[in-house]
């Protein structure tokens, strides 16, 4: 349930409220917005039922929510969401680039892919260095090693990170090098993972598992927002259908829905989302005149040599055509570069 405040309620009756829902042994979810406060409740419906909610000083309405997923709601939070991360704006009128290699290789490649996509006009870099890989047998990143290789970027560029966190274990060590910690498609249901990125407060980029649906996917939002992190954001990365000419199919129209349903940001990744260079343009474009918050764009100075998916990153000048694609796209739709 959720409880509206009155655009007029005072302080001190927001907290009249939040005091008696939780010596009613409810817990609390605050929502400070510009117009008014939201108070989600999270417990059982017996206990809602027995307090007169709506005969509480400064209180509009209360509400039902219906879906299994509450914080992640529209019904919860109607603005959309804007996360400040490190003075990066992700979200709302803002569009972010979030762009690198597939993997940490070196120093040098590193460094060098950093600058490329700087110089383009990216806000992020990613780069794994912990790589869960379907073979056992491929590459499997640099771990710690490469933790730091990223950290020497930051240092270097100012570029924020984002890097894949793959267990529990990895969450403390993963949390003091990066910016952002990114749920991989393979780990989007793993819950005790989503409930430690959770406790961590870091923000979070949530990448759709290979088969889920929308629905599962708004549901693995809440497990991390349920711990009191609200940091999140996510990232559609295409799914597995039987088309196998792409490597997956990239779902756009869940752009869309999640807007309509949720109040966090959507990333896209047309690198996963296609696994081919030059569907990623397109399809980056697209993504941006769909509505997304920003694009997650493979990159490496030389795809020719990369350790992994050298087929779906782009070259530097492939890369800054298109950032200045993008950007008019952009344009067109009211948005502007982060």
């Amino acid at each position: 349930m959720i409880i509206v405040m009155s655009p007029t309620a005072t302080q001190n009756e927001i907290e009249q409220v939040i005091a008696r829902v939780t010596g009613a042994g409810l817990k609390v979810h605050l929502s400070e917005g510009k117009l008014r406060t939201i108070i989600g409740l999270i417990g059982e419906k017996k206990l809602m039922a027995q307090i007169p909610l709506e005969a509480m000083a400064g209180v509009e309405k209360a509400i039902s929510v219906t879906a299994g997923y509450k914080l992640v709601s529209r019904e919860f939070k109607n603005e959309d969401t804007v996360l400040d991360i490190g003075g990066v704006l992700v979200g709302g009128s803002h569009l972010t680039v979030m762009a690198g290699p597939c993997a940490v290789e070196s120093r040098e490649q590193l460094l060098e892919s950093a600058r490329i996509v700087k110089e383009a006009g990216a806000q992020f870099l990613r780069g794994g260095a912990y790589k869960p890989r379907t073979s056992p047998y491929s590459f499997q990143g640099l771990e710690e090693k490469g933790l730091e290789m990223l950290a020497e970027a930051r240092t270097v560029t100012g570029l924020k990170i984002v890097t894949e966190v793959v267990d529990i274990q990895s969450v403390p060590v993963v949390s003091a090098y990066a910016d952002v910690l990114q749920i991989g498609a393979r780990n989007m249901q793993n819950f005790q993972l989503l409930k430690a990125v959770g406790k961590s407060g870091m923000p979070v980029l949530l990448k759709r598992g290979i088969a889920a649906t929308i629905n599962e996917w708004l549901h693995a939002a809440e497990y991390v927002m349920s711990e009191g992190n609200y940091n999140v954001m996510f990232c559609e990365r295409g799914i597995r259908t039987f088309e196998d000419y792409t490597r997956n199919t990239l779902d756009l129209s869940a752009v869309a829905a999640l807007k309509n349903l949720s109040h966090l940001p959507v990333i896209v990744d047309p690198s996963h989302g296609t696994g081919l260079w030059k569907l990623v343009r397109p399809m980056a474009r697209a993504a941006v005149a769909g509505g997304a918050d920003g694009l997650m764009i493979e990159v490496h100075p030389n795809p020719a040599e990369a350790l992994s998916d050298g087929n779906q990153s782009l070259t530097p000048k492939n890369f800054q055509e298109m950032m200045r694609e993008v950007g008019a796209v952009a344009a067109a739709v009211g948005r502007r570069m982060a």
